[in-house]
């Protein structure tokens, strides 16, 4: 599983983790490799490891400096490829330096973000072709946050449209970004019906509600191997997608993805999500970890739970999502599991990882890759009893440029 996860690109930090030229470097953690991210001279992304080849001193300590890192114990120095450039003690001629190179992957800017790749060079794939990387600054807003738990139970918890009727009731009917839809109305039915169908790249997540009499209220939602989910929106609000990051077995990256296609994002809206409103969360300043996290036991309030304020007391989406997927435990124990027909998306997609990484032992490559798997969108809709939601919205749950998401 580890090498089919190293297939893909990886979205390891925002652009404005390293802003300038010889900034400080960032420690960055993913698939449990301790890695430092930085730029040189020239304005060139770095990703390697984090310590010195000499007596392994944390290059995060080192000084930025005409196009190299330099180890501050020593002096060693090292450009962006990772290759040693100088070592001090060593006589030139030696050509001690050539020997020495450290791991190094690649890491590429797009769309504000920075991209890893950590699986064998010869297959790399194109760069992610996701519609939030494509679309103009104003148009989106991003964000991480540090989750204390296991990358895939909190992925299942994006891909579960069943929990929403219930953990994020209360928030549907007062987050300015979603009361007042028709969308959160409709989701008062708490009986979801579920309909997953295999897409190209993963799966379409169909979960439909009643609606008026002879109607269906349908969410789709997108999962995208092997780490994506696309939010089903709300109205004119605009489109939200996830992507769940192993830092290590324990812990992941949520990052969140909020994007337009058709306009730039409204003040409010900027500002409710900088609070931490929508599905975004705020932050520890300096740090990407949640002010409401599990040593406060996320603020918890007993008496807006009981009053109904609240569904679980926890106040925010994003949070409350943390909450109960944090509470499982740092692995889940997924032997005590009694799964029932809504788990089925979460059946579907450990079917799917776990023939993708069979597959990869005997040659075939991962499902997921293309840009085309990138370019679709989630969705909500009405339709009549018995028409096929996969049939009758096909193009809908494509990216189609300058034309608004289908929503309500």
């Amino acid at each position: 599983m580890g090498r089919l996860l190293r297939r893909y690109w990886i979205p390891a930090l925002l652009a404005n983790e390293l802003p300038d030229h010889e900034c400080p470097p960032v420690r960055v953690k993913l698939l449990s490799e301790r890695l430092l991210a930085w730029r040189d001279s020239r304005g060139r992304y770095s990703l390697i490891d984090e310590f010195c080849a000499h007596r392994g001193v944390s290059l995060w300590f080192g000084r930025n400096e005409e196009n190299g890192l330099r180890c501050p114990y020593h002096g060693w120095k090292y450009d962006y490829t990772g290759q040693c450039v100088e070592v001090p003690s060593e006589p030139e001629e030696s050509g001690f330096c050539s020997r020495i190179k450290l791991k190094s992957y690649p890491l590429v800017e797009s769309g504000g973000i920075l991209w890893a790749y950590m699986g064998p060079p010869e297959f790399k794939p194109p760069l992610p072709a996701f519609e939030w990387a494509e679309l103009p600054a104003a148009h989106t807003y991003f964000s991480k946050r540090w989750q204390e738990c296991n990358h895939l139970q909190a992925m299942e918890g994006g891909i579960d449209s069943s929990h929403v009727s219930f953990l994020h009731s209360s928030e549907l009917h007062a987050d300015p970004l979603h009361l007042g839809t028709k969308g959160a109305h409709y989701q008062r039915d708490r009986k979801p019906k579920f309909e997953v169908i295999e897409s190209a790249g993963g799966l379409y997540i169909g979960a439909r509600r009643n609606a008026e009499p002879g109607n269906y209220y349908w969410r789709i939602t997108q999962w995208i191997m092997p780490r994506y989910t696309m939010v089903p929106p709300y109205g004119d609000n605009a489109l939200n997608a996830h992507a769940w990051v192993p830092i290590d077995d324990e812990n992941c990256f949520a990052w969140t993805f909020t994007y337009h296609p058709t306009r730039p994002l409204t003040a409010m809206e900027l500002e409710t999500m900088r609070r931490g409103g929508g599905i975004h969360v705020a932050l520890i300043p300096g740090t990407f970890r949640p002010i409401i996290n599990k040593d406060n036991d996320y603020m918890v309030d007993r008496g807006a739970q009981k009053a109904g304020r609240t569904y679980s007391g926890v106040k925010g989406i994003a949070v409350q999502d943390a909450s109960v997927q944090e509470s499982m435990g740092p692995i889940a124990d997924r032997t005590k599991e009694n799964l029932v027909s809504t788990d089925n998306p979460i059946i579907m997609a450990r079917h799917r990882l776990r023939r993708a990484a069979l597959a990869l032992q005997h040659g075939t490559a991962p499902p997921g890759l293309t840009p085309e798997c990138h370019r679709v969108r989630s969705a909500t809709f009405v339709l009549p009893l018995g028409v096929p939601f996969a049939e009758s919205k096909r193009e809908d749950l494509k990216v189609r440029q300058g034309v608004p998401h289908t929503s309500i």
